[in-house]
């Protein structure tokens, strides 16, 4: 029976991607000193207001004020207009060091046998439907705001009157057999300038001012937005909700508090495949909610590309202080096209390649700063790119009772979005005779 499903996605200005944005900066900042600090950094963002808590352990110092106002700076809000802005809001820390008891289970004196920063299971997910093996809905919600803020950012001729906040959702309509048909839904919600005056200050004047923005933006969104994220032939009888409140100015920060760790479906799969409920933005990657999330949709992709399954959802789980993980699962959705089990194919990848916190370290490098990246327009589903990024290189000398630092900014080349190399498809094939 055919049937509709839905996925939806945010700006970087919507608040909650804000505060994920600050966490992740800050957990750059600090490895691109110190590699091995232990970071957990949450954020709350609301009116001319930034709140830093969570727990740290490193050798770097960070000037916090600065590492805020500058991912703020980045992602628009550079305007007092908005009630929250890179150069006026204020910065409050409040992060100390990480509990001991944790540290102990996590840390050892070989880095191989490090253990998992804490318990959970985690999912990755991947199927054909889009080049990047990601559900379609969620796909199409990512590349709508990514382009608005393309648009705000390199071409504002073309919606002069953009904001930071933004959000999407997308519907999509599939066959008997579970093949997408056509996009039957778009919502987009997008920030925006009181750019026409009403007359007098009449409420007849504001409501005929009003109903002239939204049938600008709507027109905009329709005509030059969405023909260059979604192919014509799946925009066939597409029903449109624009702004549907019929008026977005006050928005961001401002609007509603955003918190860490709120956008975890839009961090992953859209509701499609499963979730094990923890976030990634603002944490090292000892904490396997980050690192074996990653870890997980790496296998989950490469499964896929290499002919063993057309759908799959991989789970790793772990138990605090323990390296091993303590199972690995796969579904295929009956998918399969090999003549095993779900079972044996799980079976089968772990005999082959680890998926202890160290190895997934190593493999994904995820000890270099690439995170801040991440933590808007989806961890999952990205290109990934080599890119040189500053490390400080920190040295301590002593002579006599005197200790002197000196700090060395050096440049190096790192990898984003490691995850979603296809560099397994070949180990994997020779695995199962592919």
């Amino acid at each position: 029976m055919p049937y509709l499903f839905t996925s939806e996605s945010v700006s970087e200005g919507h608040p909650d991607k804000v505060a994920d944005q600050i966490s992740d900066a800050v957990v750059d900042a600090i490895l691109a000193q110190d590699p091995h600090s232990r970071i957990a950094c949450e954020t709350l963002v609301t009116t001319g207001l930034v709140v830093l808590a969570g727990e740290i352990s490193t050798k770097a110092t960070v000037d916090y004020q600065d590492v805020v106002r500058k991912a703020i700076h980045h992602i628009g809000y550079n305007s007092d207009e908005y009630m929250f802005s890179a150069a006026s809001c204020s910065v409050l820390n409040a992060l100390h060091e990480q509990s001991a008891d944790i540290a102990r289970g996590v840390d050892r004196d070989d880095d191989e046998s490090q253990g998992a920063g804490d318990q959970g299971m985690m999912f990755g997910y991947a199927n054909k439907e889009t080049p990047e093996y990601m559900p379609m809905a969620l796909a199409f919600s990512h590349r709508l705001v990514q382009e608005l803020a393309r648009i705000r950012k390199h071409e504002p001729q073309l919606m002069p009157y953009l904001r930071p906040d933004a959000k999407s959702q997308v519907t999509i309509e599939y066959d008997d057999n579970g093949t997408p048909l056509r996009v039957h839904t778009v919502v987009v919600s997008t920030q925006h300038d009181e750019f026409i005056s009403p007359a007098d200050s009449s409420l007849a004047a504001r409501t005929v001012a009003d109903t002239e923005m939204l049938a600008k933006i709507r027109e905009d969104i329709i005509n030059i937005l969405v023909p260059r994220v979604i192919p014509a032939h799946l925009l066939q009888d597409t029903i449109y909700h624009v702004n549907p409140t019929g008026k977005f100015v006050i928005g961001g920060p401002h609007g509603d508090s955003g918190l860490t760790g709120r956008k975890i479906i839009v961090d992953t799969y859209g509701g499609k495949g499963a979730h094990g409920g923890g976030a990634f933005s603002g944490k090292d990657c000892s904490k396997v909610d980050r690192s074996a999330a990653y870890a997980s949709r790496h296998l989950a992709k490469n499964l896929v590309a290499a002919g063993v399954c057309d759908e799959v959802l991989v789970q790793l789980a772990y138990a605090i202080g323990v390296a091993e993980p303590v199972s690995l699962f796969v579904d295929t959705y009956g998918t399969g096209k090999v003549n095993l089990s779900d079972s044996e194919i799980a079976n089968k990848v772990k005999g082959a390649i680890s998926y202890t916190p160290a190895a997934i370290e190593k493999r994904l490098g995820l000890r270099n700063p690439i995170f801040r990246p991440t933590a808007a327009y989806g961890h999952m589903g990205r290109d990934s790119y080599e890119q040189e990024v500053e490390f400080v290189n920190i040295r301590q000398e002593s002579a006599g009772n005197k200790t002197t630092t000196t700090r060395e900014s050096v440049m190096k080349k790192v990898t984003f979005f490691s995850w979603e190399k296809l560099d397994l498809v070949e180990q994997i094939r020779s695995i199962f005779g592919i």
